[in-house]
């Protein structure tokens, strides 16, 4: 089926490619026959993972986040790597910035982030049977995080104070607070 508000690309201009985005601007046909101009900003995906100990408490990570001039407290997270399958990275990226690994990971959804401007897709994964590593794992040498445990009561507080203020650990926190009622 043809989407009637469908935009053809009539010409596309290379801007930035950088290690994580790139950018680019195209021009449009819009479905009224007049041209726009749209920038978009080309993203691989990313995953997150929604990690809860035996003891149900969330597996979260506090991390400066340069664009915001302030440290944020999330979900674990990472950018897919070329080719790698999303499964993969959920489970290196919770190795790497908490310290568990699992073997068994449930898709929970995955979403847009900003579609208007960009094609990043982030696929949350639940992560219930965790294994603490028994040496830690390097993750990317230009990353700083702190590992933190917290109950969810103590997660909505943080997202009162703010500290908690991203849309995937919000998501995460309202499937975790249905997911730990039916426990």
């Amino acid at each position: 089926m043809k989407d009637r508000f469908e935009e053809k690309t009539v010409s596309s201009e290379p801007i930035f490619e950088g290690r994580v985005i790139d950018l680019k601007v195209d021009t449009v046909q819009l479905p009224n026959g007049k041209q726009s101009k749209r920038e978009i900003v080309n993203h691989p995906g990313a995953v997150a993972i929604l990690a809860i100990t035996e003891e149900k408490k969330l597996v979260m990570v506090e991390q400066y986040r340069k664009p915001l001039e302030k440290s944020l407290v999330e979900i674990p997270a990472g950018k897919l790597e070329n080719g790698e399958a999303p499964e993969t990275t959920a489970v290196r990226e919770l190795e790497e910035e908490t310290g568990y690994t699992t073997d068994q990971l449930e898709l929970i959804t995955s979403f847009y982030t900003s579609p208007g401007f960009a094609d990043e897709i982030v696929y949350i994964y639940l992560a219930d049977h965790l294994k603490k590593l028994e040496e830690a794992v390097d993750g990317d040498e230009d990353e700083f995080v702190t590992m933190r445990e917290v109950t969810l009561e103590e997660a909505r507080h943080l997202e009162k104070e703010q500290l908690i203020h991203d849309a995937k650990t919000s998501y995460a926190l309202m499937y975790a607070s249905r997911y730990l009622s039916e426990e």
